[in-house]
């Protein structure tokens, strides 16, 4: 009798670890990967999201570093440098339009005024309004752009406006692929962005 039950507990054992050893090995479903036009529409119509992260700038001669923190809302961004070079500290305010810059000492440029003081801070004028779509990997859709995607349908490669915009990397922040690194060159001009922190 005991004998019999042994073998009843032993087969029932068998079957379970088939069953496991069944769910182990069946295939997992691939993630869907988006068409890269609606991935593409999706990021141009980001019209609000924020990160953290640090800047780096040079005209291959000289160059600065300084933390980032940029905040974007219904076209306008909002951007925080840190001690960069020659401004101690700086905010800007980048709009369709208009461009305003305030440095630490409480100095306020706009318009031509601003984008001469951030190219004497960098060395080069930064394409200010195709950056806000660069940041978020996606081409500025008011000029031409020639595009390569990875595997994942995400911007690896971009040229447009006379700018060479790469992206190495990406993470994933709730339903979208967002950059962790942003490359932007022209010639030697060189803006790299290394993103810390994504809040859309």
């Amino acid at each position: 009798m005991r004998g019999y039950i042994g073998r009843r507990v032993t087969g029932g054992s068998c079957a379970a670890l088939l069953l496991i050893a069944g769910c182990a090995s069946a295939p997992r479903t691939p993630e869907t990967v988006e068409p890269w036009e609606q991935r593409l529409a999706a990021l141009q119509a980001m019209d609000a999201f924020e990160f953290d992260g640090r800047l780096a700038a040079s005209d291959g001669i000289t160059g600065f570093s300084a933390g980032l923190r940029w905040r974007q809302h219904a076209g306008t961004a909002s951007i925080d440098l840190t001690a960069p070079l020659g401004l101690g500290a700086a905010h800007i305010e980048q709009s369709e339009s208009s461009l305003e810059l305030r440095t630490s000492q409480g100095d306020l440029y706009d318009g031509d005024a601003a984008s001469a003081q951030l190219t004497e801070t960098l060395g080069f004028e930064p394409p200010m309004r195709s950056l806000s779509y660069w940041v978020r990997g996606a081409s500025d859709p008011s000029l031409p752009a020639e595009q390569a995607l990875d595997g994942e349908q995400r911007l690896a490669h971009l040229e447009q406006g006379g700018w060479q915009v790469d992206y190495p990397d990406y993470v994933r922040v709730q339903q979208q692929w967002l950059p962790q690194h942003v490359t932007v060159t022209r010639d030697t001009l060189r803006l790299r962005i290394v993103i810390n922190a994504w809040r859309p």
